[in-house]
């Protein structure tokens, strides 16, 4: 089954968002757990607790259905050793609500060197970070989010990630979540069949469909590597429309969140909508392809 869904909102209560998504027919969603664009936050009350895992049984969304997003702020590869020790904390809190809301995954962008030390050393400072935050929390599983490789961020590749994941101490607690505008931008060719199956064996061969938790299903205002994190509506920017109803068409994608971040949100009912007929059509595995 393909979990297909779209990024809501929270306003009013993490409880809205469950029936947000319940709204527009989709079977997955994500949402911020907290204020993305602030480092403090008020411990969650056992009311909002309760009011959300409700929700997602009243609606019928499992844990493995919805992928939050991290903070914007945090930068586990900060060259700075006490800005990285505050994303760390950061991060962790974000961890423990997760694990009160009874949510199993968080996604993360990786981190940036901000042209203060090299894309390896910001690598190993994310390694680290992470080794380091999964000692001192229990069961969510980190999702490192490919980047455009806009300004200084590090995670546009999949040997950045692959980097990544080798030194990750406990592997059974790191995955990846591919966000498909970023893909592109970054250099990644989708829009002919020979480039699109050669990217994704190229993500199994380096890391492995086993590591793959997520996708970002987002069309790209920005040009093939330009390195623009633009998101755009589906078919409404640079990536040729067919590559999504591919993406939804794969059999390695059973089962985990695929999730529109696109523009323009009164579309993601109708995009929702035609990524489940899509996803109907037929299938493929790209190991066969």
């Amino acid at each position: 089954m393909k979990y297909i869904g779209a990024h809501v909102s929270i306003s009013g209560g993490l409880e809205k968002s469950v029936s947000r998504a319940y709204r527009l027919g989709a079977t997955a969603f994500s949402l911020f757990v907290n204020n993305h664009l602030r480092w403090c936050h008020k411990p969650l009350t056992v009311s909002t607790v309760d009011n959300f895992r409700n929700s997602c049984k009243r609606y019928k969304y499992l844990s493995s259905q919805i992928l939050p997003h991290s903070s914007y702020l945090i930068n586990l590869g900060h060259p700075n050793k006490e800005m990285r020790k505050k994303s760390c904390q950061a991060f962790m809190q974000e961890i423990y609500r997760c694990y009160e809301l009874g949510l199993t995954m968080i996604n993360i962008h990786p981190g940036s060197s901000l042209r203060q030390i090299t894309e390896k050393k910001c690598l190993e400072n994310i390694s680290s970070s992470i080794n380091m935050i999964l000692n001192k929390t229990k069961r969510v599983i980190i999702v490192l989010e490919n980047t455009a490789g806009q300004g200084s961020n590090v995670g546009y590749c999949f040997e950045h990630l692959a980097f990544i994941i080798k030194k990750i101490e406990d592997k059974s607690r790191i995955g990846i979540c591919l966000d498909i505008c970023h893909l592109f931008v970054s250099g990644y060719q989708l829009n002919d069949m020979k480039n699109f199956l050669y990217t994704f064996k190229q993500f199994n061969s380096l890391i492995g469909f086993k590591y793959l938790l997520g996708i970002h299903m987002n069309d790209s205002k920005g040009s093939f590597n330009s390195r623009l994190d633009r998101h755009h509506n589906l078919g409404c920017g640079k990536i040729k429309k067919h590559v999504f109803s591919r993406i939804v068409q794969m059999l390695e994608l059973q089962e985990i969140p695929i999730i529109l971040e696109t523009k323009d949100s009164s579309l993601w009912k109708n995009e929702i909508l035609w990524l489940k007929k899509q996803s109907l059509l037929c299938s493929f595995s790209i190991l066969d392809a």
